[in-house]
């Protein structure tokens, strides 16, 4: 590594171990530690979301995809920003009304049960794992590849520094980490895409004549179906995409971070607009890698394409932009981590250990202990899933967390708001079936078993598609529904003083009463 990459990496390390430093001193209560006190403004708690979603799946893997596969690798950026659309006009505003700290919180404002909330608990610590394991994965291939350590060295120097963010910054470190990270991802993100037009002419045109003919999938690479060649896997991919984020609980806990709804609302619009230009820049990002790198070398580099965006940086730029690219890249895996983290351990310490077993009247001090404890736990379990997964895509491992967030939390949170009969047991049958059927289509998927050995394991998958949201998201709505229709009657007056909390805000109390 040379001597300007080491400077970019321990220069935006230290910037954030100082902002790290800075926010343990406002650490004095687990809602300061949960929620920065929910003192974040719209703009920042939009960069910051921004931050958190604009992961390594997104820089590392999504760039990998397109430059391997051409318009199939573009359905990534595709789903993921229509997303945003159904965070925005369905989710965030009742979201932020009901809730405290966490997703659970939010469903038994109006379902008061220790088996929802354990079950909520349950979902979200499995999705933080899933996701989790894309980020440790892209953070070992790129220290790997800049280093030359060996991956689970790697994986395991990560796993020491996100860990040290959440335990000592919380929620406030953790947001100003995102904010930081987002800013130089853009910066970086805008470079390499103005010099891949440069070497075009800024002629988008003429991008698109040269690309198709350097790889080797020729006019098909510009069209669907190298990738996906099944339509029904490929509808099921973008289920998974668009109504994932939705449910994923540590973009979800973000909204507790600022003072209102209407700021909650304010701060989707903002993560729209920034994650809406990064996802159309991941074209110059793919195309221009595909262009310039080659697919020999970016799958010599890593099998799954992850080290494409630094390749063509390092084509683009020499060992400056590469070694600036590669240390934005890994403060963006850290910010997101430290997020997961912190996700992962306010659903054990919060939702589990505070509210289940204290039965809500665990100290401040008991909650702080369990969040840090749990936040090891999580840690600890995510690396040692990540040894295991090094040869696969980030972004296709995030598609599964979206896949799961989509059938488990989705349901029971559109029907908690809408839904009138929606009951106890429609609560339980809607997260437990979105969620083991999510897991055990996934376990039987040609993710994990391929019959020439290229998966987990060998031999023939019994479930045909790579993603099962389509099956598993309307098994969790219809789930819900069924369990609501057999379960005992609903609460019409526990249901109308949700509603008009959740659409007026009234009656709801906000993160700084906690």
């Amino acid at each position: 590594m040379s001597g300007i990459g080491i400077i970019f990496f321990v220069g935006i390390v230290g910037i954030t171990l100082v902002v790290t430093y800075l926010a343990s001193k406002n650490n004095n209560s687990a809602q300061d530690f949960y929620t920065a006190g929910g003192g974040l403004t719209g703009w920042q708690n939009g960069i910051a979301i921004a931050g958190d979603y604009l992961s390594a799946a997104s820089f590392l893997g999504i760039a990998g995809a397109i430059a391997l596969f051409g318009f199939d690798g573009f359905f990534y950026s595709i789903g993921y920003l229509v997303a945003y659309l159904v965070v925005l006009y369905i989710v965030a505003e009742p979201l932020r009304n009901l809730g405290k700290y966490t997703l659970a919180d939010m469903i038994t404002a109006r379902f008061d049960h220790k088996k929802i909330r354990g079950t909520a608990a349950v979902s979200s610590i499995v999705i933080v794992l899933f996701y989790m394991i894309a980020q440790l994965v892209g953070a070992g291939a790129l220290i790997q590849l800049l280093l030359g350590i060996d991956y689970w060295v790697a994986v395991i120097l990560v796993g020491i520094m996100m860990t040290i963010y959440v335990l000592w910054g919380g929620m406030g470190a953790t947001s100003w980490v995102q904010i930081i990270k987002a800013c130089l991802l853009m910066l970086g993100t805008v470079i390499i895409s103005a010099l891949v037009l440069m070497k075009f002419n800024f002629n988008v045109l003429e991008m698109f004549s040269y690309v198709k003919t350097h790889q080797p999938h020729g006019e098909a690479y510009l069209n669907a179906g190298v990738k996906y060649t099944n339509g029904i896997d490929t509808m099921s991919m973008m289920i998974a995409l668009v109504l994932g984020t939705a449910g994923l609980p540590h973009i979800l806990m973000r909204f507790f971070t600022v003072k209102d709804a209407k700021t909650a609302r304010s701060s989707v619009v903002t993560a729209t607009w920034i994650v809406g230009a990064f996802y159309i820049l991941t074209i110059f990002l793919g195309f221009g890698a595909a262009a310039f790198v080659g697919t020999d070398k970016i799958l010599a580099a890593n099998p799954a394409g992850n080290m494409a965006a630094p390749l063509l940086a390092e084509y683009l730029g020499g060992d400056i932009l590469m070694s600036f690219i590669c240390a934005v890249a890994f403060a963006t895996i850290l910010a997101v981590v430290a997020g997961l983290v912190l996700s992962g351990a306010s659903a054990f310490a919060h939702d589990i250990y505070g509210q289940i077993f204290k039965k809500g009247k665990a100290t401040e001090r008991q909650q702080m202990l369990a969040a840090r404890y749990a936040s090891v736990g999580v840690s600890v379990f995510s690396i040692v899933l990540a040894l295991f997964a090094q040869s696969l895509n980030v972004a296709f491992l995030v598609s599964l967390a979206f896949c799961i967030a989509a059938s488990a939390n989705l349901p029971v949170i559109i029907y908690t708001i809408y839904y009138k009969k929606f009951n106890t047991t429609g609560a339980l049958a809607g997260m437990l079936t979105g969620l083991i059927s999510a897991l055990v289509l996934v376990a039987l998927s040609p993710n994990i078993w391929n019959p020439e050995g290229t998966a987990i394991f060998t031999g023939e998958a019994l479930f045909p598609l790579t993603n099962p949201a389509i099956v598993s998201v309307p098994l969790g709505f219809l789930a819900g529904w069924i369990g609501s229709l057999i379960g005992a009657k609903s609460d019409a007056k526990k249901y109308a003083e949700v509603e008009v909390k959740a659409n007026t805000g009234m009656g709801s109390s906000g993160s700084v009463d906690h």
